[in-house]
């Protein structure tokens, strides 16, 4: 029996370079794939995180205008909206976002990605 053994580690080579090689190249074919993919998913949320930060400004400028009662009015623009909303309804004002009012009604507009968001 353990003659058998040592016979059988004395045959034993290993891998060779090509086999090496072939491994090494089909697990970076792999990453690569993996790679692309997730780059995808990340697209997916810098989009997602756009609309949101709309619609939390949205969001903000009606509760600012609930909360003003019965002289309601919206914020004019931009850097009114900031100066109203940021202190009591938001913590800080999204960097993609801009604010316009258009025909006494408030826009919320963002451009990420290359994609425009309105709400």
């Amino acid at each position: 029996m353990f003659e058998y053994i040592r016979k059988a580690r004395q045959n034993d080579e290993g891998f060779t370079l090509i086999e090496l090689l072939m491994v090494i190249v089909i697990l970076g074919i792999l990453s690569g794939i993996v790679v692309f993919a997730v780059s995808g998913i990340t697209d997916k949320g810098q989009t997602s995180a756009c609309k949101t930060d709309v619609k939390t400004v949205s969001t903000a400028v009606e509760a600012y205008y609930a909360a003003q009662g019965v002289t309601a009015s919206y914020p004019a623009d931009d850097a009114a909206a900031q100066a109203a909303l940021v202190p009591k309804f938001l913590h800080s004002w999204p960097t993609e976002v801009t604010y316009a009012l258009t025909s006494g009604a408030p826009v919320v507009s963002a451009t990420c990605g290359g994609a425009a968001f309105t709400g």
